[in-house]
């Protein structure tokens, strides 16, 4: 690490002050959210279904990710595509023989409804789930399978649920393998990493040191292969829980264009970059990671190298997960902005609904 910042306290009296919507008790919730998402797809009681025509996971933002996450938890053991609708269309080579998972927390995202209906026009399979609202009205009335998610959260904060979800019915499809033995090995896997990184951990634990060596700079994070959806995951709810500007990238593409954009960084401001690792990167991916982080740390306010912890994909994956979402809590604490409100994206909701 290059940098440590300002040296605040990151206790449980101080983060109580700062986020009154108690958004951390779900961050610190991920390894219960985990098998109780497991729980809920094995008590839909889905009937197997081959789906030679791949998974599409249509939703959007916390929604969406859950998709984005399965595939690289899947990795090569997925034999089937497994792609992402963000909008309001399916991919064009959707066919009946695909099957949609159409994921919206609270069942009014007006993408993920178009996404329902057009799905239901093709005769593909579809599968929704949510809490409630127009998407299970919909789904019921057409005789589709509802996977029921708990109430009361923030749509980012039920992303285990949508990670999970999004890989059982892949593997009930038949797009990939069944990895619930592995969700749950995760699960306990990220017990240990909450002890050691939520607010009881010690102050000089790794997302408290990120938090602090990143406040008051624009992060650049970086990802290749399993880490690139969490690194998005993490430009994500930097934005809504820290509330700043953040970006995302992929190894090796930004070493082709992002890269020579550092020479102009420091002009404009103060940049920072993260770069996730992993053990399972190629070689090749690793040994850029070292290079890039080297030539523009002269550019950066801070650099750092991420690795992932654990022994199988899953494991790793939830590790970078379970990080990414405490850092993000602790950079909002270190702001002084409760990390749950979304005024602007409400803002936004509201004028799209008059509109």
């Amino acid at each position: 690490m290059t940098a440590t910042g300002a040296q605040t306290t990151l206790n449980r009296e101080r983060i109580a002050s700062v986020d009154a919507s108690d958004a951390l008790a779900d961050v610190l919730a991920l390894p219960e959210h985990l098998r109780d998402a497991v729980w809920r797809v094995e008590s839909s009681r889905l009937e197997a279904q081959d789906a030679p025509g791949g998974l599409v996971v249509a939703g959007m933002g916390g929604s969406a990710i859950g998709g984005a996450l399965a595939r690289a938890a899947l990795g090569d053991r997925a034999s089937r595509p497994i792609v992402l609708a963000r909008g309001y269309a399916l991919p064009a080579w959707t066919t009946p023989y695909t099957t949609v998972l159409c994921s919206s927390y609270s069942g009014n995202t007006e993408e993920t409804l178009a996404a329902f209906e057009a799905a239901g026009a093709l005769g593909a399979r579809r599968i929704a789930a949510t809490t409630g609202g127009r998407l299970a009205d919909a789904a019921r009335a057409d005789g589709v399978p509802v996977i029921p998610l708990p109430g009361g959260f923030q749509p980012r904060a039920a992303v285990a649920y949508s990670l999970v979800i999004a890989l059982e019915v892949a593997g009930i499809c038949g797009v990939g393998e069944r990895l619930h033995a592995e969700v749950d090995v995760a699960a306990a896997h990220a017990e240990r990493l909450v002890s050691e990184w939520g607010p009881d951990g010690p102050d000089d634990c790794l997302p408290k040191e990120l938090a602090r060596g990143l406040h008051g700079t624009v992060a650049q994070i970086a990802g290749a292969g399993l880490t690139a959806p969490i690194a998005y995951r993490w430009k994500t709810q930097f934005n809504e829980n820290a509330k700043v500007p953040c970006f995302a990238g992929e190894l090796p593409e930004l070493d082709h264009n992002e890269i020579e954009g550092w020479g102009g960084a420091k002009e404009l401001g103060r940049f920072s970059a993260v770069f996730l690792d992993d053990s399972d990167l190629h070689p090749r991916i690793r040994q850029r990671i070292e290079l890039t982080r080297g030539l523009i740390a002269s550019h950066a306010a801070a650099t750092y190298r991420v690795e992932s912890r654990g022994e199988t994909r899953t494991e790793r994956l939830v590790s970078l997960l379970l990080l990414g979402d405490l850092l993000s809590v602790y950079m909002a604490v270190l702001r002084g902005v409760d990390p749950t409100p979304v005024v602007l994206l409400e803002r936004l909701k509201g004028e799209l609904a008059r509109g």
